[in-house]
């Protein structure tokens, strides 16, 4: 018996209505029997977990349940262990397994312990219920006894590209939630997993399609013939192609016995993993593993894209992750080298996430000389061209990311290959608008210049920058973009379905705008060369993405050039998936694009997105 709580008594699933007044007159006259109550039924785990993603106890107290203990989770906040019924029911919607919290109390048990378990039955939302995301059924405030140590495991349930269907998710009316939807765990593999939940389940050679974390956790994926990407990972291609067979793994064995890996994209997990199948907070279903393959090295080498040829401009796009100086010096040295060796440096470079002089401390700085300085010196030490730089500083607190940061978009410029016909007048509330001047030349009115900063679509977001660059005379435009982030979106495993993106209404907004300002820029020059750069924060086959490029009347996004399987440059959850965009106007042919994979895919990261290259001969 566990020590720390009390024992609790059984609760009857039925009780006798209460006798009338005449009933007890009788009674206690010796005229009537004592009616009999309703013997209670011990529910087993399978009726706890029911076919739905609901347990039919929830808020009840059940005893002694029985079942056999798979693992123990002995650390931080939420310990307590899960245990699985030896004797499972015929109904593959069940699952016989549960986790049994104790909160921040070690239990006294082991794996291999016959147990029978008494407590409360709940849900519990993990983020709270409003994050939207689904419940775990648990038994809290429980008692236990053990009735026999040294048990058999039950058979650890195998995940594999049979066993875990193609689609996705089922859905409800109106994106509502799912669940008090039947699980169907052939038909679906949200479903699959759910009725897996609690139990002990396992992969076998599996792929690292997500590279290990700062937090220990790994994504591999049960089926390697999922939307395969060229390198290993598996790729988020389309809104139904959420790839089910993806699952995230974390550890119960304790690293002083066996250190977590530090796996890449295209790495293995070779033989068994295998543990109980939990939900969390960031990511979904998580195989909690008591066992852990042997991590296979297959990863593939981060990508160098070949140098400019003498009559070819090139451009970057480069997410650079929150850059400030009170970053550590490694991490200036690491984007630089990447810079000149990696991208083979790029004679214009649109940079995002650049912060203010004082990084994440807020106060009324806003400069971001420091730390552009630091980074082009830091790109002259690795062999690099002496930069110049272009930005606008934004007003302070008013463009998102890291509160205090004052993130912004830059642009670095090589001079040795391009110049920059400075045009006063750009400020953080200041358009630059296209114009033709008295020569005939179309150009800005401001250089570098914002696009409708005022409008109400960039509120607490970054603002584009325009800019004209001249190469051996000819002038290309640039506009560097970050737009609004994701945060809000409901999750791909919550239980809403199809979940909804409130988000993507303001990155619509902000592509209309930007997409506005190339038409305007066209209707003076339909030969003008314009690239539109950045961390559009979208896939390609988003909204936003479809409204920026006007449907490909305006823009064209070169990632859809590129193979299936290359189309992509930043991992999210064991999805690879683009963000990151460089779309041309038709005036620039034969373009010649790369993304270079160099960060998304590796647990070693200068940043989490990987950067891109266009080269095309103006």
């Amino acid at each position: 018996m566990d020590p720390i709580a009390p024992p609790a008594a059984a609760r009857p699933l039925r009780r006798t209505a209460a006798l009338g007044t005449v009933a007890a007159t009788a009674l206690a006259a010796g005229l009537l029997a004592a009616p009999q109550q309703a013997e209670a039924a011990q529910p087993r785990i399978h009726d706890i977990q029911g076919s739905t993603r609901l347990s039919p106890y929830d808020g009840e107290r059940v005893t002694d349940v029985p079942g056999v203990v798979t693992a123990v989770r002995a650390f931080g906040s939420a310990r307590g262990f899960w245990v699985q019924d030896p004797r499972p029911d015929r109904d593959p919607a069940t699952s016989e397994g549960v986790f049994v919290f104790t909160g921040s109390k070690t239990p006294a048990v082991a794996a291999g312990d016959a147990v029978l378990v008494s407590g409360t039955v709940g849900e519990y939302y993990p983020g709270g219920r409003d994050a939207g995301l689904q419940s775990v059924t648990q038994i809290s405030g429980a008692t236990w006894t053990v009735d026999s140590s040294g048990n058999a495991l039950p058979a650890a349930f195998p995940l594999n590209g049979a066993s875990v269907p193609n689609r996705y998710a089922p859905e409800a009316r109106g994106g509502g939630s799912i669940e008090h939807l039947p699980l169907r765990p052939h038909r679906y593999a949200l479903d699959r997993h759910e009725s897996l939940e609690g139990m002990r389940v396992q992969v076998s050679d599996a792929g690292v399609v997500g590279p290990s974390s700062r937090y220990n956790e790994l994504w591999v994926t049960a089926d390697p013939r999922e939307n395969p990407t060229a390198r290993g990972g598996t790729l988020y291609a389309s809104y139904r192609d959420q790839n089910g067979a993806r699952v995230k793994v974390a550890s119960l064995i304790p690293f002083a016995e066996r250190p977590f890996p530090q796996a890449d994209v295209g790495d293995r997990l070779t033989g068994t993993t295998a543990g109980p199948l939990d939900y969390d907070q960031f990511g979904g279903y998580e195989l909690q593993a008591t066992e852990l393959g042997a991590l296979e090295d297959n990863g593939p080498d981060r990508e160098r894209t070949r140098p400019q040829r003498a009559g070819e401009l090139s451009v970057a796009t480069y997410n650079v992750e929150n850059l400030s100086p009170k970053n550590p010096d490694e991490k200036f040295t690491r984007l630089a080298e990447a810079l000149v060796h990696n991208l083979a440096s790029p004679d214009i470079v649109a940079l995002e996430e650049v912060q203010d002089d004082n990084g994440p401390t807020n106060d009324a700085v806003v400069s971001a000389d420091a730390t552009l300085r630091k980074l082009t010196e830091a790109i002259a030490a690795a062999g690099g061209p002496s930069y110049a730089w272009r930005q606008i500083d934004p007003a302070d607190d008013e463009d998102g990311g890291q509160p205090g940061g004052n993130i912004r978009v830059a642009f670095l410029y090589n001079p040795e290959r391009v110049s920059f016909p400075d045009v006063p007048g750009g400020d953080a509330t200041t358009s630059a608008v296209p114009l033709r001047g008295a020569d005939g030349e179309i150009g800005l009115s401001a250089n570098p210049g914002r696009i409708r900063p005022e409008n109400a679509a960039w509120e607490d977001s970054r603002k584009p920058l325009a800019a004209e660059f001249r190469f051996r005379g000819e002038p290309v435009f640039v506009v560097a973009n970050h737009f609004a982030s994701k945060g809000g979106d409901q999750a791909l495993d919550g239980r809403f379905q199809p979940p909804a993106r409130s988000s993507e209404t303001q990155r619509i907004a902000q592509a209309k705008l930007v997409a506005g300002w190339v038409k305007s820029l066209l209707e003076l020059d339909r030969k003008a060369k314009v690239v539109v750069a950045g961390d559009i924060n979208d896939f390609n086959f988003s909204p936003a993405v479809e409204a920026l490029t006007d449907r490909g009347r305006i823009l064209t996004d070169l990632v859809d050039r590129l193979p299936r399987e290359e189309r992509y440059g930043y991992v999210y959850n064991g999805n690879s998936q683009v963000l990151d965009h460089m779309l041309t106007s038709r005036a620039i042919r034969h373009a010649d694009y790369d993304i270079v994979h160099i960060n998304a895919e590796f647990a070693d990261q200068a940043s989490d997105h990987d950067p891109q290259v266009l080269r095309f001969r103006p």
